[in-house]
């Protein structure tokens, strides 16, 4: 491991206040459980609250919105962006659009969080507060930003999260808030962040691919299969990160019976090429070289 990796702020970054409601998030959160009556049942609802939004964003803003992994009707596409915005994350077609971006420049100086590039924290947490990027590249999200209800969602996301907030308080109290919404959505925003950074710098790699991607089932396990990076970045556009039946994939578990009620369908596969780990068919790859993506399964 080369840990001479350092954080470096692109020149172009910029914080100021942007910043400040973060760090106000992860120190109510900290205090608050101090402040609160303690109860297992509330670590309980917590990882619970986790796991769904984890779903929200897995699932939801990156194999359907960035990826376009399987199919769904228009009214669970709306919740899938729901349930993903209520991880608070900003916007649904801010994150896609992101991570398309990502994909095309994984790794290299262009890559919004790329730890070889900018080191281990600016990856992990530093891109995604920095001005730079807040603006939503809806050119990069087109197929997407045709449907309105997505686009006010997306402009929308701090309302529709605090309006999230102040619903929990009011139904179910303090106690619920602090454990709920504020430990569940901080520990939910670094298990998110990890695949950005440490998947980048743990793990091991299947796959030749030209960036640093990597597989790590601790880390599948704690982001519902995200873990397996590596065979995402080498094969993106499949309803499943996790390529082999021993790779557990909690979120392709729950796409597979969704599509059972017939809630998603067209759930996309890894061709048998990519599991041979063999070039692609028609195509010769330089023993330098990975192997080219076909067309269809780029991300748009």
């Amino acid at each position: 491991m080369d840990w001479s990796i350092r954080t470096r702020s692109h020149p172009e970054d910029s914080y100021g206040f942007g910043a400040a409601p973060y760090v106000a998030f992860h120190l109510a959160a900290v205090i608050g459980v101090f402040l609160v009556p303690f109860a297992w049942k509330w670590v309980l609802l917590a990882l619970a609250y986790y796991y769904l939004r984890m779903f929200g964003i897995t699932a939801g803003y990156h194999r359907y919105f960035a990826h376009r992994g399987y199919k769904t009707g228009r009214v669970f596409q709306f919740l899938l962006a729901l349930l993903g915005t209520s991880a608070i994350q900003k916007g649904v077609l801010w994150w896609a659009a992101h991570h398309r971006h990502h994909h095309k420049h994984s790794d290299d100086p262009q890559d919004v969080h790329s730890p070889r590039q900018r080191g281990l924290f600016y990856a992990h947490t530093g891109w995604i507060l920095s001005k730079r990027f807040d603006e939503t590249r809806y050119d990069r999200i087109k197929d997407f930003a045709r449907y309105p209800e997505l686009v006010w969602l997306n402009e929308h996301w701090l309302l529709v999260n605090a309006i999230q907030g102040v619903g929990i308080w009011a139904i179910f109290g303090w106690t619920a808030l602090v454990w709920i919404f504020l430990v569940s959505t901080v520990v939910l925003w670094h298990g998110t962040f990890t695949i950005n950074s440490l998947c980048h710098l743990f793990g091991r790699q299947r796959y030749q691919t030209t960036d640093d991607s990597k597989n790590s089932f601790i880390l599948a396990l704690i982001t519902m299969g995200e873990g397996w990076h590596n065979n995402h970045h080498y094969y993106q556009s499949t309803a499943r990160n996790g390529f082999f039946w021993w790779e557990l994939d909690l979120s392709y578990l729950v796409l597979k019976a969704l599509s059972v009620f017939g809630v998603v369908w067209d759930l996309r596969q890894p061709p048998a090429w990519v599991l041979k780990n063999e070039p692609a068919p028609g195509r010769v790859d330089r023993a330098d070289k990975p192997a080219e993506r076909p067309p269809e399964q780029l991300a748009a």
